[in-house]
């Protein structure tokens, strides 16, 4: 697993943690946020990739920084590696919907610091910076939440924007071969089943795309694929508007 930077102001920096190799599993992308020295950590992933997600990070940041983590939904890629970094550090803060609080414990660790988000959203303080919790439910998962940093401009969409991409792809969908939009349509083709087979509601994905519409978003980072940037943020939006989803 690699980890790359991709944004840092100052004490603000966004690192993704992403896999090149031919997955055994469902190939994810966890994030990481660190601001003043504090960490919080993105869908820290499963139970399977918790070593080398581990040593992925130990290079770009000190464990004992990380005090909290957001987990979007219950998917066991997302979160089932709770107990595990709950053994390395029992101080982290977890917060997921409300709905999905006691599903979570399954995973174990029935003593870690799990706080339910309200389906209505909030805000998530990690250091000087206030994170918005953007409500995206039913997209996949039926209480769902993606993270919205307005300083960095960076949109953690959990599943929405996946791709289920080939071995040694980029953490991001722009590429030097190709123009932007030459570069979207190459990586898109990648992400047409994930999101008509795993989105079911095609009003509640009209509701995000108005939603993240009216955001000012750098970088769109969902939990599986590559990292849209420029215009291809936009193009995302306007391609999943149109797309007819909830079909097998």
């Amino acid at each position: 697993m690699k980890t790359d930077k991709f944004y840092t102001e100052g004490q603000h920096h966004w690192f993704v943690v992403y896999d090149q190799s031919e997955p055994r599993v469902v190939d994810s992308n966890v994030y990481a946020l660190q601001v003043d020295g504090h960490t919080l950590l993105c869908d820290p992933g499963g139970f399977e990739v918790f070593p080398q997600v581990f040593a992925a990070l130990m290079d770009a940041l000190p464990p004992s920084s990380i005090e909290s983590a957001f987990v979007s939904h219950q998917d066991p890629d997302v979160g089932s590696s709770l107990p595990l970094w709950n053994a390395c550090n029992p101080a982290i803060t977890w917060h997921t919907a409300k709905l999905w609080v006691g599903f979570i414990r399954h995973y174990g660790a029935l003593d870690a610091n799990i706080q339910g988000i309200p389906d209505e959203g909030g805000e998530l303080l990690v250091g000087s910076v206030r994170l918005q919790i953007i409500p995206a439910h039913y997209l996949h998962s039926s209480a769902n939440f993606h993270l919205y940093d307005p300083k960095a401009k960076v949109l953690f969409s959990g599943d929405v924007g996946a791709a289920l991409l080939p071995a040694g792809h980029s953490a991001y969908v722009e590429r030097r071969d190709l123009d932007s939009a030459a570069a979207f349509d190459a990586h898109i083709k990648h992400a047409e089943y994930f999101h008509k087979r795993w989105m079911p509601s095609n009003e509640a994905k009209r509701k995000w795309c108005e939603r993240v519409s009216k955001l000012d978003i750098d970088f769109l980072c969902p939990q599986h694929g590559a990292i849209y940037t420029g215009a291809n943020v936009q193009r995302f939006i306007n391609w999943f508007d149109a797309l007819e989803v909830g079909t097998v």
